[in-house]
């Protein structure tokens, strides 16, 4: 664990030089700040404009990081022949997979809890305080953040085994294909043969269920987030995560990287 922990801080390190991070986050306060704005122009719905902007803007710059540098984290080294030495080290492959994700992860805890910061002080700005119920979107960004891991590991997983850009391909879409998990396992058996109504619904518990982290309305309603979703989201995205790394690393670990 000290190996996959020297990994990830390594990892941490790099992407916070990388200055694509640096500008998204800008980006992502850029989108606050108008947040504010549009706020004060809306009449009484201030916090609700500013809670479903500022979580979308968390959202979408956190995609874009898990993405485009997620599926950069294998390839990156194999180009730069990095990776020869790394694994010339005492250093086993599925250690690499697991510190390259936690290191990642790292990151994008840390730029979230910036956003959010950022976020709370618009909201403070806004209403000159923070009351109880605001909780409920620290707990819509703890959901953003259990989805950005899950989008991590898929990434790392296609990263290993495939191109850059197919990655980025297959990780986009199912991601796209996550946010719709309940329509599909919901499908009319009138309207599909028998057997396709099966594969589909089979294919409903194998995606990552992306709706169940999507509490944004409740959030800027400010409507209480049960525990026990909380729990379930959390113990989820553990297992998840847990089975995409396993198989990433079982694949990394046949690659021949001659």
């Amino acid at each position: 664990m000290t190996r996959v922990g020297i990994v990830a801080l390594n990892t941490f390190r790099e992407a916070v030089r990388d200055r694509v991070l640096y500008n998204l986050l800008f980006f992502a306060l850029v989108m606050m700040a108008s947040a504010i704005l549009v706020g004060q122009i809306s009449i009484d719905i201030e916090q609700l404009v500013i809670v479903n902007l500022g979580l979308s803007a968390i959202s979408v710059i956190g995609l874009l990081i898990s993405v485009f540098i997620g599926v950069g984290l294998v390839s990156k080294e194999i180009d730069k022949r990095t990776l020869y030495a790394l694994l010339s080290k005492p250093l086993r492959r599925w250690e690499f997979v697991v510190g390259k994700f936690g290191g990642l992860v790292l990151t994008l805890a840390v730029n979230t809890a910036a956003m959010a910061a950022a976020l709370f002080l618009a909201l403070f700005y806004v209403k000159h305080t923070l009351e109880r119920g605001d909780a409920t979107v620290a707990a819509a960004v703890y959901f953003i953040l259990l989805k950005l891991a899950l989008v991590v590991a898929l990434a790392m997983l296609f990263s290993c085994f495939t191109t850059p850009l197919l990655a980025i391909l297959f990780t986009a879409g199912l991601y796209v294909a996550g946010l719709f998990v309940h329509q599909i396992r919901d499908l009319k058996a009138g309207t599909l043969s028998p057997a396709i109504a099966v594969v589909m619904r089979a294919l409903s518990y194998l995606l990552p269920n992306f709706e169940n982290f999507d509490v944004t309305g409740a959030a800027a309603h400010g409507r209480a987030i049960p525990g026990s979703l909380i729990a379930q989201n959390s113990l989820y995205a553990i297992i998840y995560c847990s089975i995409v790394l396993a198989l990433a690393a079982i694949i990394f670990s046949r690659r021949d990287l001659k």
